[in-house]
Formats: C-alpha cells, structure tokens, sequence
C-alpha cells in the first residue's frame, strides 16, 4: 500500500477521504488494497480512514484491537454501538466528500461493497458517499513492470499449448476420436507442466456447446469430437508465482478441411468487430484521450448490430484482467453496465465479441496491455478459422 500515492489520487479527485470498512471479511477489495492478511477472524467491524492529507485513522472493535495493526495511523477504540456512531462522527468530522466501495445503483457490482445501512449511517452524518471504482482501478487493477512480466510469460505458454491442442484434437479424432472433457483433462495436464495454474479448467466446447458462453463442462455431459465439428477453445491461466498475471484467450477451428460458409462468415464479422475495438483503444490511447470502457464496446456491438447479430451477442466486449482472471478496472462495456471507468496506463484487459447461434458460437478473444501513450495486443491475434 502506498499512502502518498492514494492521498494524491485523492487530491485529483478533489475527495476528501477513502473511507475502508469490513466484518467477515465482506470487503475482499479492502483487504487487497491495503494489504491486509486475509486468514484473520474478523468478527467485529473496522473502518480505516485514509484522508487526502493528514495521517490515516483506524477504528476497531475493544475486542480485535489489533486487526489494523500493520497499517500505519493512529488507532481508536470502540465496544458498544453508540460508542461506535461516536467515534465515527469524530473520524469523519473533517470531510465530507468519502470515497467508499460502493457504486450508484450497483451500477458496477463487483465494487458496490459496503451494505445499505453503512451507507445510511455515513450519510446521515451529512456525508457524501462517493464511489470508490477510479481509485480501486487505479490501485488495484495497474500493474507492475513484474507483472506485465508474468502476463508475458504465461501468454508465451498459453500461446504454445492452445495451438498444441488442436493439433491433438486433429490426432485423435484420426485415431479413434476424442471427447471435450478429455481434451480438458490434456489441457490441464499442460498447465501443470507449465506451472500455470487457473480459478476454473479451461473451456472445450463442440458445435451446440461453443454457443453457450459459459458452457459448464462435466464429464456426464461431454460431447464427443468428430469430423465436421466445430470446437471452440476458451483458455486461461497465469504462472503460479505471488502476484502474477493472467493471460485469457479464445480461439476456434474446424474439424476437417471446409468450414462452412455459415462458419466462415460468422467468423469474419467476429474477427472484424474484434479488430475494430482493437483498433479503438490503439487510436484512443495514442490520441492521449481519456478512453472509457464503455467507448470500447460502443464501438465494437455497432458493428455487429450493423451486421444483423446484435441478438446474439449478448455479453460485455471485455473485461479488466489482473491477478484474478475477471479484476477491477474498466471493462469494455456498454451492455450489462455503463461503463465509464478510464483505461488506465499499465492495465490489462481483453476484447472478445462472440455470436451465438443455436448451432455453433463464435467469440474471438485478444488481451490488450495499456501503456502511457501506447497499447498493444499481447499475443497471438486469430486471423482464420483454425483447420484441425
């Protein structure tokens, strides 16, 4: 945690503090942000005041008084609750505009933290309750030159096994055939010789099966791979070292030699909306304008709207990536949310438009790293349908 860095954010926000609050660990962004051990029992609330000048302010429970002991600051004390409501009216008294996990509406869920009725008592003190998304992005989902490293070096596996698995999956169907939990099991065996590790295996997926996004892949339910299908490979993982970085990408091929003009050109509309929010955040970025998730993919489901498929593309264009596969920064979204977080210098994130069809889905996935004034993508970029 960097206090000076925070406290500047701050400043440039012109807010006056970020107020951080927990009880059964409820708030996993707090304990990340401000380095807390995660394996403590928390059974008692907390808040941790960081203004935008001045020293930071703990406040804990009479009965776990050293919750917050590793984080600079002076340390207050409470144990019932109306000593509680005074100590926080003490801690707020100075500032009014309080950075807290929380979003308007629950606009952005995966921030919108602290419950209702913190919000009510913050408030009730005449407070402003203002989102802390900018400030979690900025602190939580930049990365350092090391881990720009490790979403590298797992790119330089994950690159290199993903085009091994079609080549596999071309092998055994020419030598009696293969299943899409088999091919997972090989995928996961790879990962392991290459000290990858993932939150979930990676997804194989068949015909019907590569139309459904989030296909859940189980052994009862796998489909065999034949001649004449069409396989979608959606493949993520980072290297298993503290703090590293995933790599996330999407691929698709064909069983045999022509893909159908159905799967070619649907392919190609992919690929293109693809490119296009590639080309946005490249143009974006060196332009030096403050690019915002939802420009990104604005740009990219006008495309396929303008197509005919706007009925079948049916998530976010893409989404921010860290240390967890699915992290805090700015998703290319303008669907499920409105996206307005910035694309921040040292982020990562990735496009992938996809159609759905009945029959067969298709989604092409790029992972893109931001720099000061330049972005680029980080690996391999699909121009065809893969021939297996």
């Amino acid at each position: 945690m960097d206090i000076p860095a925070i406290q500047a954010a701050l400043r440039e926000r012109n807010i006056d503090a970020w107020l951080f609050y927990d009880h059964h660990h409820r708030d996993p962004i707090a304990y990340r942000v401000l380095g807390l051990p995660a394996g403590q029992m928390v059974t008692r609330r907390w808040f941790y005041l960081i203004p935008a000048s001045g020293d930071p302010v703990k406040l804990v429970h009479k009965i776990e008084p050293g919750h917050l002991d590793s984080l600079p600051g002076s340390k207050r004390q409470y144990s019932g609750w109306q000593e509680l409501f005074d100590q926080i009216k003490v801690l707020l008294a100075n500032h009014r505009d309080i950075a807290m996990q929380y979003s308007p509406n629950n606009l952005v869920f995966t921030i919108s933290l602290v419950d209702a009725g913190t919000v009510d008592l913050i408030r009730g003190l005449g407070k402003n309750v203002v989102s802390s998304c900018d400030l979690v992005a900025q602190f939580e989902a930049t990365l350092t030159e090391e881990q720009i490293k490790s979403h590298f070096a797992a790119r330089d596996a994950i690159d290199a096994i993903t085009a091994a698995a079609f080549q596999e999956i071309g092998r055994r169907v020419r030598n009696g055939g293969t299943h899409e939990y088999e091919m997972q099991q090989w995928f996961l065996e790879a990962f392991r010789r290459e000290n990858l590790v993932a939150d979930d295996p990676p997804l194989v997926a068949v015909n019907a099966n590569s139309g459904d996004p989030h296909y859940a892949l189980r052994l009862e339910t796998s489909k065999p791979i034949r001649q004449g299908d069409f396989v979608l490979l959606d493949v993520w993982a980072k290297k298993n070292t503290p703090g590293a970085v995933y790599y996330d990408i999407t691929w698709t091929g064909f069983v045999g030699k022509s893909p159908s003009d159905r799967m070619r050109e649907i392919f190609s509309i992919v690929r293109q909306a693809r490119d296009l929010g590639v080309k946005t955040v490249v143009e974006g970025v060196s332009a030096g304008k403050a690019l915002a998730g939802w420009e990104v993919d604005h740009a990219v489901r006008g495309y396929i709207r303008n197509a005919g498929f706007e009925q079948y593309f049916i998530h976010r264009t893409g989404h921010s990536i860290g240390t967890e596969v699915h992290a805090n920064g700015a998703n290319m979204d303008d669907l499920e949310i409105h996206d307005e977080r910035r694309i921040l210098p040292n982020s990562c994130f990735s496009i992938e438009p996809g159609i759905y069809l009945p029959e067969f889905g298709v989604r092409s996935e790029v992972n893109m790293l931001i720099r000061l004034s330049a972005a680029e993508v980080t690996g391999k970029i699909q121009s065809e349908l893969v021939i297996i």
